[in-house]
């Protein structure tokens, strides 16, 4: 059984403690993973610290070449670790195969991006005066990521960062760290300096806290769970910040809607990776009449899920990644059942399927705003419907959540789409589609006063926030 390390200044080093790595489609240690404690965080954060200069001067046209080379890696390794990927978060094959793509695509976007970066000249009233503008890398990064996806989302991070000039200290998921460490083999074979690029593998409230607390560290890239994002935003105070929180979209569906249309968005958006995404269709808000044939129209793509061991093909949906999610699925998915909601499909774990975590694409109807299952993140293959009489509670339903990430909204009325476009405090609103459209080079992040996050993900605007503005005048003779 393999012993996996972390990689720091360059080097795989051992932890002094080891922790299990487990397939959660079949409940079985298939690794030995670092589990590492604050002192060796610290000496990731000296490692990058000590590069961070260099790295920082080298020309913005090698580090970009460095990107594409580990665009070009991840592409020569994209089995192995797409069948790692699979194995250990529990997605079928094909779509960690599809998420590996993807990372490479962030590195060679990220270098695309670098080569357009550009400060400007800004006029000033003292004439003596010769005013611009540069961007420089932050210093060294902390950057924390989560298990759902554990190779594309740390590229959102990683990319931007390398392309621009920082220095990197990455803590992944630990029950995807394996993941995380095929990724680096990646990245190391394509040749980064020592330092720039550190991999320290534990776990959150030691490791994490320390790279996000730490003096040393210049700046925090983070994605997970609003709560989790809180801490971090308070053991991290003053340092600039990316969050991506969670969120708990509604997918709003008027009477004039597509229906077989907004069935399949809402499908797609509640039931890929097991509903475990950030921005999945968490609450389905369906105008009165139309919200029984919706409801079965989605149940009949739930039926068509096959679930098993995501290596096996043929197989469409794997477990849930751990117990904690898989515990708050059956209790959300209990708790509406409890309070009046009825089950149109699915609502049970599938232990017999190999292991506890896997649980069944599920349909509820009859689910009010105050079940839990409304008002917090499920994270879970979970579509909860909750029906509207009119425009005005259909709004008033939307508003009614902490979360504010991803909405989808499908009407043939534009003037209505766009109105509750604009009014819901949201970071996305796709009209007509899915609340999990995205593409890598767009926007992605939270409404303001919402727990959804704080920045913006995506193309140019990360390599912005993971930058910042220097101004330098020039006084010339007159």
């Amino acid at each position: 059984m393999d012993t996996l390390q972390n990689f720091i200044d360059g080097r795989w080093t051992d932890a002094p403690e080891r922790t299990p790595a487990i397939n959660p489609a079949t409940g079985r240690q298939i690794a030995w993973l670092p589990k590492s404690d604050r002192a060796i965080a610290r000496d990731a954060i000296a490692a990058a610290k000590l590069a961070r200069a260099g790295w920082a001067k080298t020309s913005v046209w090698k580090r970009a070449e460095r990107c594409v080379a580990i665009a070009a890696s991840i592409d020569d390794s994209r089995a192995r670790i797409a069948r790692t990927l699979s194995q250990e978060q529990g997605k079928p094959l094909a779509q960690a195969t599809g998420e590996v793509a993807k990372a490479a695509d962030g590195f060679r976007l990220a270098a695309e991006l670098v080569r357009q970066m550009k400060g400007e000249t800004l006029p000033a009233e003292d004439p003596t005066k010769l005013v611009m503008t540069l961007r420089q890398p932050r210093g060294v990064y902390a950057v924390i990521t989560p298990w759902n996806y554990p190779v594309n989302i740390p590229v959102e991070y990683l990319g931007p960062g390398l392309a621009t000039g920082n220095t990197i200290v990455w803590v992944p998921a630990p029950t995807t760290s394996m993941a995380a460490v095929e990724l680096m083999r990646a990245i190391e074979a394509a040749g980064l300096p020592a330092g720039v690029l550190n991999l320290v593998i534990g776990e959150g409230p030691v490791v994490g806290d320390e790279i996000v607390s730490h003096p040393d560290t210049a700046a925090i890239g983070f994605t997970g769970s609003a709560a989790t994002g809180r801490r971090i935003a308070e053991r991290g105070a003053g340092k600039p910040m990316l969050l991506e929180l969670g969120g708990n979209g509604p997918l709003l569906v008027f009477e004039d809607a597509d229906l077989k249309r907004a069935a399949t968005a809402a499908a797609n958006g509640a039931f890929s990776n097991a509903g475990q995404i950030c921005a999945a269709t968490g609450r389905v808000l369906a105008h009165e009449s139309v919200a029984d044939e919706l409801a079965e129209r989605i149940a009949g793509h739930a039926r068509n899920y096959i679930l098993g061991d995501p290596l096996h093909q043929g197989v469409t949906m794997g477990p849930l990644n751990n117990p904690k999610v898989a515990a708050k699925v059956r209790e959300h998915v209990d708790d509406a059942v409890a309070a009046g909601a009825n089950v149109v499909t699915g609502g049970k774990p599938r232990p017999d399927l190999g292991s506890d975590l896997f649980f069944e694409p599920t349909v509820l109807t009859g689910v009010t705003r105050e079940m839990r299952i409304n008002r917090e993140e499920t994270f879970g293959p979970v579509t909860p419907i909750l029906s509207f009489r009119d425009d005005d509670e259909a709004m008033s339903l939307a508003l009614d959540s902490e979360y504010g990430l991803s909405v989808g909204v499908f009407t043939r009325d534009m003037d209505r789409a766009l109105r509750f476009a604009e009014a819901i405090p949201a970071g996305i609103v796709n009209i007509n589609d899915s609340s999990t459209y995205w593409e890598i080079h767009l926007p992605f992040g939270g409404g303001s006063g919402t727990r959804s996050g704080v920045g913006r993900l995506g193309g140019r605007l990360t390599l912005e926030a993971m930058t910042e503005i220097k101004m330098i005048t020039v006084t010339r003779a007159i």
